[in-house]
């Protein structure tokens, strides 16, 4: 895929980005050598190579889910301006 300067002042109008021609050619530099790059990786054989998560064969460490703090509903809902059921009560801003 080529891109030319008109593209990327496309591009930059669609996204509302006001580019002018020094940073517009710069960009196509930078997206072309970009393209360059992806072409060249599909251009590789990776038949029979499985599908990886990661680059490094690694296992994050996990912890068990347990509670660590003591419940303080109480002590929060003492200080709301208002509270019914357990619930806070807030104005209504949708009407």
């Amino acid at each position: 895929m080529s891109l030319n300067s008109q593209d990327i002042k496309r591009i930059a109008h669609l996204a509302r980005i006001e580019v002018n021609d020094d940073e517009a050619q710069a960009t196509l530099n930078k997206l072309t050598g970009i393209m360059a790059l992806i072409e060249e990786m599909q251009a590789v054989n990776t038949e029979g190579i499985a599908p990886m998560s990661h680059s490094q064969d690694v296992t994050q460490r996990l912890r068990e889910d347990q509670v660590t703090e003591t419940n303080q509903r109480e002590l929060y809902q003492s200080i709301a301006p208002s509270v019914e059921d357990g619930l806070y009560l807030v104005p209504k801003v949708i009407e």
